[in-house]
């Protein structure tokens, strides 16, 4: 993903039930990856309904892990059904609106949520909020508090080349 990730106006839980769930199949893989299966992703996932996936079986998980157009992750598509009814639970609770605005703190915010929702760590949870349309710290600064140094190039190490291995003995 080139620049920041899109925003958009969250008219519902199921709309923050899939921008929450596209942090949880990026953590360790490329946003190539998750883009390329978004479509499956979604179709797997009721187009996100969070009424649906709520009440999605152990058997619904079991057989999306097998299917080829998901990343097949158990413990990721198991946290999105927790994390559908974590968020149910905010919108039974008063609404996932009134309780992102009830933190003065981003931090204390993304802590709160982090508890919450499973599978999603200090970028997951940066990214969700940026793309909920969430006040959020600016990013470079952001990153640098949480030890990320985005944009600088990684220093390369040199190798060594390997001594090659003594024969057996006979």
């Amino acid at each position: 993903m080139e620049g920041p990730p899109p925003q958009i106006t969250a008219k519902s839980v199921d709309d923050y039930l899939e921008q929450l769930s596209k942090p949880v199949f990026q953590a360790g893989m490329s946003w190539r990856v998750v883009d390329a299966k978004w479509t499956g992703i979604r179709k797997g996932f009721h187009n996100f309904n969070a009424e649906r996936v709520a009440r999605m079986s152990d058997r619904e998980v079991d057989t999306l892990t097998t299917d080829e157009k998901m990343i097949r992750s158990r413990p990721k598509i198991a946290a999105v059904v927790h994390n559908a009814n974590a968020l149910l639970d905010l919108e039974r609770g008063g609404g996932i609106k009134k309780h992102l605005r009830s933190f003065d703190e981003y931090e204390d915010l993304a802590t709160d949520l982090k508890k919450r929702f499973k599978f999603v760590g200090d970028s997951g949870m940066y990214h969700f909020l940026w793309t909920v349309k969430h006040p959020v710290p600016e990013w470079h600064a952001w990153a640098k508090t949480h030890g990320m140094n985005w944009g600088k190039k990684a220093k390369t190490k040199t190798t060594t080349k390997a001594k090659p291995r003594a024969k057996p003995r006979a």
